[in-house]
């Protein structure tokens, strides 16, 4: 049974999504304040995260960000703000998915099932015998999931990892961001086309020598992006 960390103030809004999560089959466990859902993150094993912005004591950007250092686990940030900067700041710390108050509590159940399936074969793949792409002084260990520029290893998120990942194995293929999205978050992109924005920035910044004049990924304006091989 997967286990679910809900970091949640509201406590009716943390209460139905704890039931329908467990109509499905997964085993819950809810915080109400940034103390006790930062501690509970670090210390227990958890499969997921359910993390609202808005918390008493800490707030969800800093418990991302402290999570994020130690695990990867899937992180779906929760917000009842609706500007694009919360979202763009929740995906840089490290966040999988971003959803804006309110919304059905069975669309989150599916944002879960969609990330944990994901995350779970990575974990599958992870056994097999390792297997490298290399391109132009880039190395990417899909096994051991490691990124190494010219020799020196770079940390990447899961998420970032996949989406250069994709884009490598694909070079010169140029990608929307629709299906970039669809793709990576194996789910549907209205309204999260700065997920993949976000992302693609995060990855120029680790791998390119001058992010104003990208190298390895670029954008084809009113397009999307494609990886030059």
């Amino acid at each position: 049974m997967s286990k679910v960390l809900i970091v949640e103030d509201d406590e009716a809004i943390a209460e139905i999504e704890r039931d329908y999560l467990e109509l499905s089959g997964f085993d819950v466990t809810i915080k109400s304040d940034g103390n006790s859902g930062l501690d509970a993150a670090l210390s227990e094993d958890f499969d997921i995260m359910i993390l609202d912005i808005m918390l008493p004591g800490i707030d969800g950007f800093e418990i991302c960000k402290e999570v994020r250092n130690v695990k990867n686990i899937p992180i779906i940030m929760v917000s009842a703000k609706k500007e694009d900067i919360d979202k763009i700041r929740g995906l840089g710390t490290g966040a999988d998915d971003y959803m804006t108050k309110p919304f059905s509590p069975s669309e989150l159940v599916a944002r879960v099932k969609a990330h944990l399936a994901r995350y779970e074969r990575l974990i599958t793949d992870n056994k097999t015998d390792n297997d490298t792409i290399e391109i132009k002084g880039i190395k990417i260990d899909k096994t051991a999931r490691r990124v190494f520029v010219d020799g020196d290893e770079k940390s990447f998120t899961t998420k970032e990892f996949d989406l250069l990942t994709f884009l490598a194995e694909h070079p010169n293929h140029v990608y929307t961001k629709e299906e970039l999205f669809r793709e990576i978050w194996a789910m549907d992109s209205v309204g999260d086309i700065a997920t993949v924005t976000v992302h693609i920035k995060k990855i120029r910044e680790k791998i390119e020598a001058d992010t104003a004049k990208p190298q390895y990924i670029e954008t084809i304006w009113g397009v999307g992006y494609r990886f030059k091989g």
